[in-house]
């Protein structure tokens, strides 16, 4: 069955709501000795765990290895995946192994590009979570790479593989709003976990961790237990809320719009809670500029009072568009036929003149034809994962060499939007980027 195509519509309170299908992956069958894929991880927190047990449900690919800065996570990957994998704290000597064919790289913000950059200088495919960059001077690096080496890498916002989004993007394309002018979207967390307050282990200490590969090339510093689990708190590592989550709502965007990225952004926002030494808000809004006449609103709040919730809205000339959880709703909105009068300040006499001349400008007409739908909803089935899809379609690449869905240009358009609430927040000013030469003006 074709992704995004309708397996059922039933209406709900008056409103009509699709069943979305989507392609089943295929019964197993025997994989051909030159399509087995070996992989390894290198950052073996809870995203890159994550990422890579999506990978290991796939038919032929073994986890062989895995590099990670802290015994725990070496241990915990020996226990996910085998205690004959190769466990090391430098990933170079994974990237040695001829048999490695792929990497999957969960690693703190600031070590992305540079991970990368040897993955595929040494033979690997590369699965990099995001935001592809830490740094704006990252970008090229990665590309430039990337099309000398010929190798596959995707980037890791998993909504761009989702029928979700997809269906959006066709419905935006067909004119279901109208013309586009204004796109609102948040991430919003009330958590501990959420607010990064990632647990620190007992028994972290410079014996179980390695700290000076960890920082890399931030500046260094006496060992910080901190600063190692709960690096997404500092620049130094980590790129905020706008890096980690707004990152998200651009690869959304930027997909369902057919957008290359904006030109201008506008950021304020702080640290309204979470006083722990932190270095990033964990309270930011952003307005941007988008050159096809529609601008975008972000938010994110750590303080929000509720629970974790994620949206988007779409708002054209003749209605709106919502993402929300697995559905995406159209409300549509059809413009008027006719301006209206306004004649109640004046004279009776000028009124019914006034209303004379505009009823022999726009006859009274009666509506014909069916009663229009006010809602319409499309919605994945149960069990959907857009993230198992989004890493499937990296795999199903390696094997045909064709191109990957989000590959180092999109991740770096998307990443170098959401970071540019970084520039102008931290600036106190005005942001400017330019989407299609991707650089910061």
């Amino acid at each position: 069955m074709k992704s995004g195509s309708i397996a059922g519509t039933y209406f709900v309170g008056g409103t009509k709501t699709h069943l979305m299908a989507f392609e089943e992956p295929e019964p197993a069958k025997p994989i051909a000795p030159n399509e087995h894929i070996q992989i390894a991880l290198i950052g073996a927190g809870g995203q890159g765990q994550g990422d890579t047990r999506m990978a290991a449900l796939m038919p032929g690919v073994k986890v062989v290895a895995a590099a990670d800065c802290y015994d725990g996570c070496l241990e915990h990957a020996k226990e996910l995946w085998g205690q004959d994998i190769q466990a090391t704290k430098d990933y170079n000597e994974i990237l040695a192994r001829k048999d490695v064919d792929a990497v999957i790289i969960g690693t703190p913000d600031h070590w992305h590009m540079q991970a990368s950059v040897d993955a595929m200088n040494a033979g690997k495919d590369v699965y990099c979570e995001k935001p592809m960059i830490h740094l704006y001077s990252d970008g090229p690096k990665i590309i430039d790479t990337w099309k000398k080496t010929n190798r596959i890498m995707q980037i890791g916002s998993q909504r761009v593989s989702s029928i979700i989004y997809h269906k959006a993007k066709e419905l935006l394309a067909a004119g279901a709003i109208g013309e586009l002018n204004m796109v609102t979207v948040w991430y919003d967390r009330n958590s501990a976990q959420g607010a990064w307050e990632y647990t620190v282990p007992y028994n972290a200490n410079t014996t179980t961790c390695d700290w000076p590969r960890f920082l890399g090339t931030a500046p260094k510093v006496p060992w910080d237990g901190e600063r190692f689990f709960q690096w997404r708190k500092y620049q130094d590592y980590g790129s905020g809320v706008a890096g980690d989550l707004f990152v998200h709502l651009f690869s959304g965007v930027h997909l369902i719009t057919n957008s290359t990225g904006p030109t201008r952004a506008m950021s304020t926002g702080g640290i309204r809670f979470w006083k722990d030494g932190r270095d990033v808000p964990d309270v930011m809004m952003s307005l941007y500029d988008y050159p096809k006449n529609w601008n975008l609103s972000v938010r994110t709040n750590f303080v929000d009072g509720g629970s974790e919730s994620e949206g988007f809205i779409f708002t054209g000339s003749e209605g709106q568009m919502t993402i929300a959880g697995d559905s995406v709703i159209v409300n549509r909105v059809p413009r008027e036929k006719e301006p209206g009068v306004r004649v109640s300040p004046f004279a009776t006499a000028i009124q019914k003149r006034m209303m004379e001349i505009y009823h022999e400008k726009y006859p009274v007409t009666y509506p014909t034809g069916p009663v229009m739908e006010g809602e319409e909803r499309y919605v994945a089935p149960q069990g959907y994962s857009d993230h198992y899809h989004h890493v499937k379609n990296w795999i199903d690449a390696i094997r045909s060499r064709e191109p990957i869905i989000e590959d180092p240009v999109f991740g770096f358009r998307a990443a170098g939007a959401a970071l540019l609430s970084n520039e102008s927040y931290f600036s106190g000013h005005p942001a400017r980027w330019d989407p299609d030469a991707m650089k910061l003006l």
